[in-house]
């Protein structure tokens, strides 16, 4: 066991030596790979004001969203009244599509518990 902890300590310790080394040329190489998107100058003043352009754009883009989704709903229910032509292929990935929906609800509880199966912490 106490060697396994040395081997981990020294793998530990090659790791931060990497990182130290070749971190500021990988930050530098990203950032130089991704300058369209920086904008100038860099500053908190700057950050705020692009978040509130986000969160609003975000806001004024609801009435198009909502339109599209009164749109899929109306689609589904004309599927639905016409369930009597409705191919196997097409109730398969309706089912496929539920059992995804269900396992990222599942997910979504082991993540709220803790990364826990059996319940919640103390």
């Amino acid at each position: 066991m106490a060697s396994k902890i040395t081997q981990l300590q020294s793998q530990a310790c090659q790791a931060s030596k990497f990182v130290a080394k070749h971190g500021t040329a990988y930050y530098k190489q990203l950032l130089e790979q991704n300058k369209q998107y920086i904008v100038e100058p860099p500053s908190v003043e700057k950050c705020n004001e692009l978040s509130k352009q986000l969160l609003y754009t975000r806001l004024a883009s609801i009435p198009g969203r909502y339109e599209a989704f009164w749109k899929e709903v109306d689609s589904v229910k004309q599927m639905w009244k016409n369930r009597k032509e409705l191919k196997v292929e097409d109730a398969g990935i309706a089912a496929l599509f539920g059992l995804e929906c269900f396992a990222w609800y599942c997910a979504g509880e082991i993540v709220g518990r803790g990364f826990t199966f059996t319940g919640y912490y103390p």
